[in-house]
């Protein structure tokens, strides 16, 4: 099976914004019978790329056991005229149906020639059938694709003397590798580093490994409902996918058993304790805990601050979280140098109120009245 993208595209326009896009054209030509598949797609990226090769197969209703691709970026990662490194994605793919990818070499158009052939197909039989027609979705152009298309693999081709889809059925087909059971689900593949905190970075969400893992390099496998993370080719963790943002994975086995035993802690709970103590404890901690972006980093220093009162007790606590709420100073440090060096009983710090001294010099709010501005763009004062 020879692929690739059309030059030239079938325009379509959002209903919503009515802003013009180009879909482009995916080609699939059979080696053999020149039996021919299209559809449009939104873009030539990855995605539409691999999803073109699907639907081809199910088109075929079989699998060939070669696929000769160009050398986009989409499809290698690294041209090469020998030996060019196929993308992991698409090589994954690949593994699914049971097919090889053998890239055709840099500048050498006849190693694919039926697929150029085939865009030429492509554009004379289905973009200009189509070009007097308006389309509002990819949906629309590929509920109309089919019917140029049938035309074009049933025309009996001067000189065989017979048509695309009788030359199909007749060498093609037999030939064909089964369908898997289960169409390739599409994934992304990226080498990821797992920060310090044993978690992994994608798309702005976060998912865990085993602490032992820490600052490893690690590949990560992303569906669109699964994420997976392979170290050294062994799946050391699976998470369901998250779209949100800055949002947390993290699976209680993964984490170390000083950090398991955070997981029973809410803000809440915290807030609880502290209220025990007294009034000014639980307002400390509830100001630690609203100023993080998580609660959960403010979680040791408000334990810290709890485990104070029993080194003193729970009146000098009070006290001193008191005077660190008057002094704005939230933090574990500042409420422990409070208690060591006996400073709770002082009288609380007032925020004084300075008045300016009346002097000649003072200019009053008609100073700052602009009545009007001259055609220089100068202010005059009244």
């Amino acid at each position: 099976m020879f692929v690739d993208f059309s030059g030239d595209g079938i325009p379509w326009v959002d209903p919503k914004t009515g802003e013009l896009f180009k879909a482009e054209l995916f080609v699939a030509v059979l080696g053999a019978s020149n039996l021919t598949f299209v559809e449009a797609t939104r873009s030539q990226k990855l995605p539409d790329w691999i999803q073109g090769h699907i639907h081809a197969f199910e088109y075929f209703e079989g699998v060939t056991h070669i696929v000769v691709p160009d050398q986009p970026r989409t499809a290698v990662d690294h041209p090469c005229y020998y030996d060019p490194c196929v993308n992991r994605a698409y090589e994954e793919m690949a593994r699914h149906y049971g097919t090889s990818i053998i890239p055709a070499r840099p500048r050498r158009p006849r190693d694919k020639a039926k697929a150029e052939v085939g865009v030429l197909l492509a554009q004379r039989w289905i973009i200009a059938s189509l070009r007097d027609r308006r389309f509002f979705s990819i949906e629309e152009i590929n509920e109309a694709i089919p019917e140029p298309l049938e035309k074009l693999n049933n025309r009996r081709m001067r000189k065989l003397g017979r048509c695309r889809k009788e030359l199909f059925l007749e060498i093609d087909k037999p030939a064909l590798l089964p369908l898997p059971q289960r169409p390739y689900e599409f994934a992304d593949w990226k080498i990821a580093r797992v920060n310090m905190d044993y978690h992994v970075e994608f798309e702005k969400n976060y998912y865990s490994v085993p602490f032992q893992y820490a600052h490893k390099q690690v590949d990560l496998r992303a569906t669109k409902n699964t994420v997976e993370i392979f170290l050294d080719h062994k799946r050391v963790a699976s998470h369901l996918r998250n779209w949100g943002k800055f949002t947390y994975s993290t699976l209680r086995e993964h984490m170390p058993r000083s950090h398991q035993e955070h997981l029973e802690w809410t803000p809440s709970r915290i807030v609880n304790w502290a209220e025990k103590v007294g009034s000014s404890t639980a307002k400390l901690v509830e100001t630690i805990l609203g100023e993080r972006t998580h609660p959960q980093q403010g979680y040791r220093a408000c334990l810290g601050i709890l485990r104070l009162s029993k080194r003193y007790s729970d009146e000098r606590l009070e006290k001193a979280c008191a005077r660190a709420l008057a002094g704005q100073s939230h933090s574990y440090r500042s409420v422990e140098s409070i208690l060591k060096k006996n400073l709770e009983n002082q009288p609380l710090p007032q925020v004084s109120q300075a008045v300016l001294p009346l002097h000649s010099n003072l200019r009053g709010s008609k100073y700052f009245d602009y009545s009007h501005v001259s055609n220089e763009g100068e202010s005059h004062v009244t």
